[in-house]
């Protein structure tokens, strides 16, 4: 998959266009991904990432940088050997689109704040 755009609140896959924060699989994009507390990503979050076992996680935490990833994530996922990048949404989105043409990664994106 390709992000073709972002912007704040808005980003383009594939040509197909989304408006809430999402994740990205290698074979599928996951619309409907929310957290019980919208700007704090804990463990409890993410168990289909956790099942995924990617090479590399993407946590795109918004386009000021607002989203919070807890300590038990980083800690989990260095203890299953999975690189952990943590960046603004616009950075995360360069990233995903370098690395993802090699690598099985998952990106998961907070589109706003």
């Amino acid at each position: 998959m390709k992000i073709d755009s972002y912007s704040f609140g808005k980003i383009l896959i594939d040509g197909v266009k989304y408006s809430s924060d999402i994740i990205i699989y290698p074979d599928r994009v996951d619309s409907s991904w929310w957290r019980k507390q919208s700007h704090y990503v804990n463990i409890e979050d993410i168990p289909q990432i956790l099942k995924e076992n990617p090479d590399i996680i993407i946590f795109g935490t918004g386009s000021y940088g607002l989203m919070k990833i807890d300590e038990q994530i980083k800690n989990e996922f260095v203890g299953r050997n999975i690189e952990l990048i943590i960046e603004n949404t616009g950075q995360a989105v360069q990233t995903y689109n370098n690395l993802s043409k090699d690598k099985n990664i998952i990106a998961a994106l907070h589109l706003t704040c």
